[in-house]
C-alpha cells in the first residue's frame, strides 16, 4: 500500500512535463539537478536557525537595545484566582457585563475588582517592546544577510534581467552552488519560523503569516522538485528586498526614532507596492503563467505552481491594504502603532480603597437595575401627575463597563467594512491580473510550439485557448 501511494505521489505526469521521467534528471555529463532528498538538511538547519536566534537575542539584540533606552516594563501582576483563571484561558480573554457579574458573584470579588484581573491578565499576556526589538533585529539581520546573498548569486545571471532565459533548457539546467543555499537557507529560516510560532508576537494578521509561511515553503519545495530553480531564486529575492525596510522601520519605531522610522516606512511602502504588486505579477507569474507554455505542454505541476503564486498575490494585496491604512494615518498625522499590533490597556490611576470599592460596587447595581435609590424613593412619595414619570436616562459614562459598550459596536462597524474593503480589493486585483495573463496568454492562440530543451522526438504543439 505504501509502495503503491509512494509510486502515486511520485508520478512523473504529476511533477514533469510530458515524454519526461525522473530518469532523465540523473546526474550525468556534469550535469547536477536538484532531488527531492536535498531538502532533508532543511530540518535540522531551521532547529539550527532556533539556536542562532537565541543566541543572537541575547548577546547582541539585547544590548543593543538597551543602547537605544528600550527596557522591559514592569507589569502588575494578578492574584491566583483559579475562577477567573479557568474563564481566562478556556471562555473568554474579554469577558462582557453579564460573565464580570456572575464571575464576581462566584469569586467573591466586586466588579470593579474583576475588572481590573482581567484587564492586567491581559498586559500579561502581551509581548513587552523589547521582545518585539529583539524580535524585528533578528528578521532584519536575516533579510538582509538574504537580499545581499541574492543579488551576489545572481546579478550575473541572464535570467536575472531578461525572464524568458528562465525557462531556456528547461528542465535539463544544472543547479549551481549559489542556489543550493539560497534555497536552503531560505527554507530552513521559514521551517524554524513555524517552530517559533507560538512564542512569536502575534498580530492580527497571524493566520495570514501563517498562511503565507506554508504557501512560501510548498512553493519552494515544489519547484526544487521540478526544476523551477530559476524562478524560485527571483521569487525569494523579490520579498526579501521589502521585508528588509519594514523590520528596519520596526527597530527604529520600537527605539522612539520616529522621523528615521517614518522615512523608512514611507519608502518600505513604495518598495512594497512595487516589488509585491508590479514586478511580482507582471513579471514573474507571466513569466511562469505565459512562456513555459512556448516549450511544453501544461501539466499539472504547472498550474498547481501558478495557483500557488497566485495565493502569495492575495496576502499581498492584503498587506497592501494595510500599509495604505498606515500610509493614510500617516499623511494626516494620526498613526502612532502598527495596524497590526495591539495596544496594552492602561491602569488605573490610583488604587481604591475598599470603602471605595465597595461605594461602587452599589452604584453599579443600581445603574444595572436601572433605577437609583434616591429616585425609587421619590418614586414611591410622589404625587400628582408627574410622581410617576420614568426616571431619567443614566449615563453609560458612569460605568466604565457600561461606557466601553459603545465602542465595541463602532470597532464591529469598522471591522466589517474593512473586511468589505479587502474582499473587494481581492477581487478587483484577481480579476485584473487574471484578464491581463489571459491577454498574454491569446497571444499564442493558434502558434506552433515546440518543446526546446526536452531531448525527445514530439510532433509540434498547437496551443488553443
Amino acid at each position: 500500500m505504501w509502495s503503491s501511494l509512494y509510486d502515486w505521489f511520485w508520478w512523473d505526469r504529476v511533477w514533469l512535463p510530458v515524454n519526461l521521467t525522473w530518469a532523465d534528471l540523473e546526474d550525468r555529463d556534469g550535469r547536477v539537478y536538484a532531488k527531492a532528498s536535498h531538502l532533508y538538511v532543511t530540518l535540522p538547519c531551521a532547529l539550527a536557525f532556533l539556536t542562532v536566534r537565541f543566541m543572537f537575542e541575547r548577546f547582541v539584540a539585547t544590548p543593543l537595545a538597551a543602547s537605544a533606552g528600550i527596557k522591559e516594563k514592569v507589569l502588575l501582576t494578578v492574584d491566583d484566582n483559579p475562577i477567573l483563571e479557568l474563564h481566562y484561558a478556556c471562555r473568554s480573554r474579554n469577558p462582557g457585563q453579564a460573565d464580570i457579574d456572575g464571575l464576581s458573584k462566584k469569586s467573591g470579588l466586586s466588579v470593579r475588582r474583576v475588572e481590573r484581573w482581567f484587564r492586567r491578565r491581559r498586559n500579561l499576556d502581551r509581548p513587552g517592546v523589547l521582545k518585539k526589538f529583539r524580535e524585528a533585529s533578528w528578521r532584519f539581520a536575516f533579510y538582509l544577510f538574504a537580499l545581499i546573498g541574492g543579488i551576489a548569486a545572481l546579478y550575473d545571471k541572464e535570467w536575472f534581467y531578461d525572464t524568458r532565459e528562465v525557462w531556456n533548457g528547461f528542465p535539463k539546467q544544472s543547479m549551481l552552488d549559489s542556489q543550493y543555499w539560497y534555497y536552503i537557507l531560505e527554507m530552513s529560516f521559514y521551517g524554524s519560523l513555524l517552530f517559533s510560532v507560538t512564542f512569536d508576537v502575534k498580530r492580527k494578521d497571524f493566520k495570514e503569516q501563517i498562511i503565507h509561511h506554508l504557501a512560501t515553503l510548498t512553493l519552494l519545495s515544489f519547484s526544487w522538485c521540478v526544476n523551477y530553480i530559476r524562478i524560485g531564486t527571483l521569487v525569494m529575492l523579490v520579498h526579501d528586498a521589502s521585508d528588509v525596510l519594514l523590520e528596519s522601520a520596526k527597530i527604529f519605531n520600537y527605539a522612539k526614532w520616529e522621523k528615521t522610522c517614518n522615512a523608512l516606512f514611507v519608502v518600505f511602502a513604495a518598495v512594497f507596492m512595487v516589488t509585491r504588486l508590479v514586478i511580482f505579477p507582471f513579471w514573474l507569474i507571466h513569466c511562469t503563467w505565459v512562456y513555459p507554455i512556448e516549450h511544453y505542454p501544461p501539466f499539472f505541476g504547472y498550474y498547481f505552481f501558478n495557483v500557488m503564486l497566485v495565493v502569495l498575490l492575495f496576502l499581498h494585496i492584503f498587506w497592501a491594504y494595510l500599509i495604505l491604512c498606515m500610509v493614510r494615518k500617516f499623511l494626516f498625522g494620526t498613526m502612532t502603532k502598527d495596524e497590526r499590533s495591539d495596544n496594552e490597556e492602561e491602569e488605573d490611576e490610583e488604587e481604591s480603597t475598599p470603602e471605595e470599592e465597595e461605594e461602587a460596587e452599589l452604584h453599579h447595581h443600581q445603574v444595572a437595575n436601572g433605577l437609583a435609590v434616591a429616585q425609587k424613593k421619590d418614586n414611591n412619595n410622589g404625587s400628582g401627575r408627574f410622581g410617576r414619570l420614568p426616571p431619567p436616562e443614566i449615563s453609560c459614562c458612569q460605568s466604565k463597563t457600561v461606557c466601553s459598550a459603545w465602542p465595541l459596536e463602532r470597532r464591529e462597524e469598522k471591522r466589517l467594512l474593512a473586511s468589505m474593503s479587502t474582499f473587494s480589493l481581492l477581487l478587483l486585483a484577481s480579476m485584473s491580473t487574471f484578464s491581463l495573463l489571459l491577454l498574454a496568454a491569446r497571444r499564442t492562440q493558434g502558434k506552433t510550439v515546440y518543446t526546446r530543451g526536452i531531448d525527445c522526438t514530439m510532433e509540434p504543439i498547437t496551443i488553443a485557448l
